[in-house]
């Protein structure tokens, strides 16, 4: 292919994909509120024309705003406001889409029992009403309440008897956002003080937005406390909010930013090799010198040493297996946040959450997250603080 030809085409292609995903973005959203829509106003409910109506344009408001709003929040410029409305949204509308789908459900079980019209579908929207409130409620609380210790026993069998018992408490995903939330940061910080920990890791998606945006937030991290080690590596949502710097403010406060590199900790004449790569988005997302690379995260380690391995997402166990580590700590999931979305999640992911075996020697834990990203609210998918210790046999 010519120069010439190649400018020719490439105009060519880049309508063809924005018609794709404009079309692709419109189907989504006639789902997400059409079937809320249908369900709750619509349908065979049989409203007065002044209740459908004003249900109506409601829905046609919020649909519209949506796109606007998330574009306006989630752009470069990160604005909070327009973000926490869309974000809020989101959850909102996910919530009602579920429980629709359900009450139409419903509202077939009803007729089989011989319930008529517009009765069924009455009972059915004031069902998915009612539940969904209680459901966003509740999850709500959950998204913003200080997470719970999660206590999880691994046995490493490379591990030395002097490391034995050692307590490695996890962080990811605190997603410090559009909604201010410093009281928590330290709360959380607070709870990881008291856990005594000898290695404390953060695997990334630390902020969404600039480190001058969500300083305050951050703040509390360089109080977390450990005996041997603070480390940190990226998450795919620092590569939307200048990853380099959240490296090097991690850095500012102490931590050890494992960029593709290691550190090792030793007592009692037994050593653990705590490496750490890069997320995997990190190599499209034209940050200089940022992608995972496994070996230069473990060169010049000691082969016969057991290596814990932080790494943002699940997804990246293979490199973990193909490398011999023995254990990989990751985040990423979130637990699937909002039930079913963990269905979606899995999609994506070879594990949602906990601890599981995935060769001989490689093993993973996935936590499902300090904090919530987005829309707050956490449904069925609690947060967690996670204490893992570590086992010789």
């Amino acid at each position: 292919m010519s120069v010439g030809e190649a400018v020719e085409t490439e105009p060519r292609r880049r309508p063809s994909r924005a018609i794709r995903f404009g079309l692709i973005l419109v189907a989504v959203l006639a789902l997400l509120f059409g079937v809320p829509w249908w369900t709750l106003i619509g349908g065979g409910n049989d409203w007065p024309t002044a209740v459908f109506v004003t249900g109506t344009v409601v829905f046609g408001v919020v649909l519209v705003s949506f796109p606007l709003l998330m574009f306006s929040g989630h752009g470069r410029n990160h604005r909070d406001l327009p973000a926490v409305i869309a974000d809020t949204t989101l959850g909102v509308v996910w919530v009602l889409f579920v429980q629709s789908i359900l009450g139409q459900v419903l509202a077939l079980i009803l007729w089989a029992f011989g319930v008529g019209d517009p009765a069924r579908y009455r009972i059915a929207t004031l069902v998915v009403a009612v539940v969904s409130l209680v459901l966003l409620i509740w999850g709500y609380a959950e998204a913003r309440r200080v997470p719970r210790v999660r206590r999880v026993d691994v046995t490493l069998p490379r591990l030395g008897a002097g490391l034995d018992g050692l307590r490695l408490v996890l962080l990811t995903d605190t997603h410090y956002g559009p909604i201010e939330r410093s009281r928590w940061s330290r709360k959380v910080t607070e709870v990881v003080n008291s856990l005594d920990a000898d290695v404390v890791a953060h695997t990334g998606d630390i902020a969404d937005g600039e480190v001058a945006q969500r300083r305050s937030q951050a703040a509390p991290l360089a109080d977390i406390q450990a005996s041997m080690a603070r480390v940190y590596v990226t998450g795919n949502h620092e590569y939307f909010s200048g990853a380099q710097r959240w490296v090097e403010h991690m850095a500012s406060l102490g931590w050890e930013a494992l960029h593709n590199r290691h550190v090792e900790v030793t007592r009692d004449g037994a050593s653990l090799v705590i490496a750490g790569v890069d997320d995997r988005t990190a190599a499209g997302s034209g940050v200089p010198g940022h992608h995972a690379d496994h070996e230069a995260a473990l060169e010049g380690a000691d082969p016969s040493l057991p290596v814990l391995l932080l790494a943002h997402q699940p997804a990246q166990i293979a490199g973990a297996v193909a490398h011999g580590v023995d254990l990989q700590i990751s985040g990423h999931t979130h637990g699937g946040q909002m039930w079913p979305f963990h269905y979606l999640v899995r999609l994506d992911q070879p594990v949602l959450q906990g601890l599981s075996r995935h060769s001989e020697r490689t093993q993973l834990y996935t936590s499902r997250g300090t904090g919530f990203w987005g829309p707050p609210f956490r449904i069925f998918a609690p947060s967690e603080i996670t204490l893992l210790t570590l086992h010789a046999t």
